[in-house]
């Protein structure tokens, strides 16, 4: 979710539902240690529950983000073992790493030992062909040795040779009766799906059979999807409004300005609010085309509503 689930988009998602667990963008193992930490690890108080999602395969590197992320605030770090980009598989991590279940379950082991945090295991159903039930639950089998409680599993396989990223988010097929016979393997595991999921219907018959799931892109392109379907599964009272997530994000988006933070940046999370709605495609250019020029402010933003109220 690289350059989607930035502090901004996370604050404003936050805004649906005090229960989420948000993820950050995949952070590597290098960047956190020897970049801008103050980068990768800043965020708002509201946006917890959140979890930091890290790339990598160095147990030692693994264990030291981990402290770094405990000492940041952080609930949970998660270690991707999904992400199917040529550039994660040359630097030996992401999808290419269910091949090597031993060193996943020894990197979650150093992690859960070097801080007092959950550590948690995003995949896949498995790689290229490697496709069988067997193959995940053999990968599942050996991480879990780790102490690793928890797997967050799209259920697709990664093609690591021949597809591209997003082509890997839509050409393998979605096998999500191997994500409930997974759960139905190791009930002693919390076992989270992903892939495809964009209604709550769907939602709520996933929830029959896992323990929880995890919503992707179709956050961003329709968040009011959230509202709704956190209303029902975490039965508090529904976000009655778009107008009332808009608010609370202006007053947020006030203080980043302050703070010099660009407009450009805090203007992605409110693409998709209005989706469907009358007005929706005249708000959207609106920011878009005017989100970028320079000294632009709050007026924008202003106008936007202007146009969709």
């Amino acid at each position: 979710m690289l350059d989607w689930t930035t502090r901004h988009t996370r604050f404003f998602l936050r805004q649906f539902s005090p229960q989420l667990r948000l993820y950050t963008e995949m952070v590597t193992q290098g960047a956190l240690i020897h970049g801008d930490r103050q980068r990768f690890l800043a965020f708002h108080a509201d946006e917890r529950p959140l979890a930091i999602q890290l790339g990598g395969s160095d147990r030692q590197s693994l264990a030291k983000c981990t402290v770094l992320a405990h000492q940041a605030g952080f609930d949970e770090v998660n270690l991707n073992v999904g992400c199917p980009s040529d550039r994660v598989q040359s630097g030996r991590f992401g999808a290419c790493l269910m091949a090597e279940p031993a060193l996943v379950r020894d990197c979650v082991s150093a992690m859960l030992t070097a801080a007092n945090i959950s550590v948690s295991v995003k995949c896949r159903l498995g790689i290229d062909r490697e496709d069988s039930y067997e193959y995940l639950r053999n990968f599942v089998d050996v991480v879990a040795e780790s102490g690793c409680a928890t797997f967050i599993v799209h259920a697709r396989n990664a093609w690591l040779e021949g597809l591209s990223p997003k082509e890997n988010r839509e050409i393998p097929p979605l096998r999500y009766e191997r994500v409930y016979q997974l759960k139905q393997d190791y009930p002693e595991l919390r076992i989270v799906i992903n892939g495809g999921i964009r209604d709550l219907d769907s939602v709520k018959r996933h929830l029959r059979h896992v323990d929880g799931v995890m919503i992707g892109r179709e956050a961003f392109h329709n968040p009011w999807f959230l509202a709704e379907t956190c209303a029902q599964v975490f039965s508090h009272p529904a976000v009655d409004e778009r107008e009332t997530i808009l608010k609370h994000y202006r007053d947020y988006m006030v203080e980043q300005l302050d703070a010099g933070i660009y407009l450009r940046h805090l203007i992605p999370p409110l693409m998709g609010l209005y989706h469907g709605q009358p007005g929706a495609r005249a708000f959207r250019r609106h920011l878009s085309e005017n989100a970028f020029r320079a000294g632009a402010g709050l007026e924008v933003l202003d106008d936007a509503m202007a146009i969709i109220c």
